[in-house]
């Protein structure tokens, strides 16, 4: 199994994208009603329950399962696609921004401690 370290880069980054994510997550519940025609119990279930677990996930950052939290957010944005279809591809960006935080956040600090 390979060692996960959380550094202070990938908790700023991280937090940063699912912040992000919240917003646009809140968003799609209006959308989801008044153009989707989705009915406002499940848009709301939704949409602000996938904004709120961006945000525990952000709290939780500190710890390596904050990020496999923060993972199965990406996933469940990209399944909200099936309510507001636009969240298949913000939901592939946001996943994309996730992975290039996680790669990209261990390189430079790697690099700059040795």
């Amino acid at each position: 199994m390979m060692n996960f370290e959380v550094t202070p880069g990938m908790r700023r980054l991280g937090a940063s994208v699912l912040g992000m994510e919240a917003i646009v997550a809140g968003l799609i519940t209006p959308v989801a009603i008044s153009v989707g025609g989705v009915e406002p119990a499940l848009a709301v279930t939704v949409g602000i329950g996938l904004a709120v677990l961006c945000v525990v996930a952000a709290g939780l950052l500190k710890r390596p399962f904050g990020y496999v939290l923060g993972s199965v957010v990406q996933v469940l944005a990209i399944c909200t696609g099936f309510v507001v279809t636009t969240m298949f591809f913000l939901g592939a960006i946001f996943t994309a921004l996730w992975i290039t935080v996680i790669i990209v956040a261990r390189r430079v600090e790697g690099a700059t401690s040795r």
